[in-house]
């Protein structure tokens, strides 16, 4: 049975809807009964809890015409808190998100609010985190575009592929993500490109020039320097990415650990351990730092588990730089 500390807190993160909370103690819970030998109870509340986690993220084809095209989550936890960035980046997408919920108030003065961003930066540094905490925060579904999907199945319609997704930002309020952008954004002078491609991106800049819905459309990109520079005066505003300093990989590192952080684990140092590594790489350290802690039925997690956990990713990071 739970300890009722356990409870306590168990009960304080539902009536105040801390859904990160409530599962890590209900993890904490799964291990200490399996420590007392319960292991069919430990089994069913980590079942109850992985059924949660698929449940919350409903990914389904968003219309038939489109095929798979797109995907769409309409179960979207995050918000701004969640998002770990410096405060200059929050200030931007707070604006974005308060210019969003006073539209109206803007439309009085002959002004729209911003709703066409792009967002540049290394892989794993928060781009589409970004699109969740916009999508969460205003309550809307995210609505990915697979850009790879886009210009291989269809090529040679990908243009009216193309027109047809924004057919939909038009007909269904939403946030619009196209990822890895650059597929298609790509500067059209640039010697390898291919006339369909050419075509794909003269489109895509007519149609986000014209639209006038009142859906958000965020383009994600990791390479900003090959894009085509008529792209930049088509979005409302453009917002660079960049690996996390010591102070945000901090927070990041508190954030994930969560109730498994060792109450005498010096983070500060940990963080210098993980510097170089982007927001996901780091994330996903901690989490199989947290997971090796739940099997090994401990309460928290060791700092020299974790320090190895960086380790392999940051050894995964350099493996891949010299493919």
């Amino acid at each position: 049975m739970a300890t009722a500390e356990q409870l306590r807190y168990l009960i304080e993160s539902h009536f105040e809807q801390d859904e990160e909370r409530f599962t890590t103690l209900a993890l904490q819970v799964a291990a200490h009964e399996a420590r007392l030998g319960h292991s069919q109870v430990a089994h069913q509340i980590r079942g109850l809890i992985d059924k949660r986690k698929s449940a919350r993220s409903k990914v389904i084809p968003f219309r038939p015409e489109l095929g798979d095209l797109v995907l769409v989550d309409i179960d979207l936890d995050a918000r701004l808190p969640d998002l770990v960035a410096s405060s200059a980046m929050r200030e931007r997408i707070t604006r974005v998100l308060v210019e969003f919920r006073q539209q109206a108030k803007l439309k009085e003065h002959g002004l729209e609010n911003r709703r066409k961003l792009l967002l540049c930066g290394p892989p794993g540094t928060g781009k589409t985190m970004t699109a969740s905490v916009i999508a969460g925060e205003l309550g809307l579904p995210l609505v990915v575009i697979l850009m790879d999907k886009l210009t291989t199945k269809f090529m040679g319609e990908t243009s009216a592929k193309l027109r047809q997704v924004f057919d939909e930002v038009g007909a269904r309020q939403a946030v619009y993500l196209f990822d890895e952008f650059d597929a298609i954004g790509a500067e059209r002078s640039r010697e390898n490109d291919v006339g369909e491609i050419r075509r794909v991106l003269n489109a895509f800049l007519q149609l986000i020039e014209h639209d006038r819905s009142t859906s958000l459309i965020i383009a994600a990109t990791n390479n900003q320097r090959i894009l085509d520079h008529a792209l930049f005066r088509r979005f409302d505003d453009v917002i660079s990415y960049r690996l996390p300093e010591p102070t945000e990989i901090g927070q990041l590192l508190s954030s994930r650990l969560g109730r498994f952080k060792a109450p005498r684990m010096a983070l500060a140092k940990v963080a210098e351990e993980a510097s170089g590594l982007s927001h996901a790489e780091i994330a996903l350290a901690v989490n199989d730092a947290i997971k090796h802690a739940i099997l090994a039925d401990q309460n928290h997690v060791i700092r020299k588990k974790l320090s190895l956990m960086l380790q392999e990713r940051r050894a995964a990071r350099q493996g891949a730089a010299t493919l």
